[in-house]
């Protein structure tokens, strides 16, 4: 248990993988929704066993209606929105354990959902992005990630659980190296060697764009995302949980340069390729809690 988990008071428990450390690997998928099938039958097949501790699941507004979840907005045409029903992290510490929770996932989802996207994540120098800055960084810890990532009040099945932004993200490796090392580290903010911040940043700056405890209120989140792909393709895949999507979208509008007309210094090296928000059920005596879970 991490001392996150070890904080969680009494009642709805949420899924373990929203405050365990970023894993070593993981698989990442993304549904669809049928619109021929049981999508609310095949979800309640997922409770017939106690939840398994190494799979993240979260369902998008195309699968279920919960107060506070809505799709990505279409306005920021930096974002792409898409279409996804359901998204699941599967983490098993073995590559095979990993293959056979996918399969067995997909399976008893089959024909309510389909697997859009499948990515190998993995954890790249330890805790780096691809492009060798370190993610994650301001990340809150102890009770403040309780309050950045859980919701603290609602119906049941939504207490306790957790709203998401997962996004996928290509670089453009040959383009960021390309630069110097002062440029380079100019669009974060950061020294990429030293991590510390940069104090003259320019407004570009990542770090200045995302800094969560620059908004009124702050916009705190607990992010737990990866590198993924190979010599082909390679990004990021951005996931972060916190109690309210009102939050990721003041982050987004900020990044997307809606507020002043700046926009984010990592859309020179890379560009958002899919995103969608899920909401990510609470556990009740050790299985999914889809009593939150509305008709979509």
């Amino acid at each position: 248990m991490s001392s996150v988990e070890s904080l969680v008071p009494e009642g709805p428990a949420p899924q373990p993988g929203v405050f365990s450390p970023v894993p070593s690997a993981a698989r990442f998928l993304t549904f669809l929704r049928n619109p021929e099938g049981d999508a609310r039958g095949a979800l309640e097949s997922l409770r017939e066993n106690l939840w398994d501790p190494c799979v993240v699941l979260g369902v998008g507004a195309s699968a279920a209606a919960v107060p506070g979840l809505r799709p990505l907005p279409s306005s920021m045409t930096r974002f792409p929105a898409t279409p996804d029903a359901l998204f699941a992290r599967v983490s098993h510490s073995d590559e095979s354990d990993r293959y056979d929770a996918c399969r067995a996932l997909a399976r008893r989802l089959e024909g309510a959902f389909t697997v859009r996207e499948e990515h190998h994540a993995f954890l790249y120098a330890e805790g780096r992005d691809l492009s060798g800055f370190e993610d994650g960084t301001e990340n809150p810890v102890g009770p403040r990630a309780l309050d950045a990532a859980l919701v603290s009040a609602g119906a049941p099945g939504v207490r306790g659980g957790s709203f998401a932004l997962l996004q996928r993200w290509v670089h453009d490796l040959r383009a960021l190296e390309a630069l110097d090392r002062n440029a380079r580290n100019q669009l974060i903010g950061r020294d990429r060697e030293t991590n510390e911040e940069l104090p003259d940043a320019p407004r570009s700056a990542h770090v200045r764009r995302a800094a969560q405890e620059d908004f009124d209120p702050p916009a705190f989140l607990v992010r737990r995302s990866m590198p993924y792909g190979g010599v082909r393709e390679s990004g990021l895949l951005v996931l972060a949980f916190t109690a309210s999507l009102e939050r990721v979208e003041r982050m987004l509008r900020r990044m997307h340069g809606d507020d002043d007309g700046v926009t984010d210094g990592l859309f020179a090296f890379s560009r958002a390729v899919t995103g969608a928000f899920f909401f990510c059920p609470p556990l009740r005596e050790g299985r999914l809690d889809l009593r939150g879970l509305g008709p979509a």
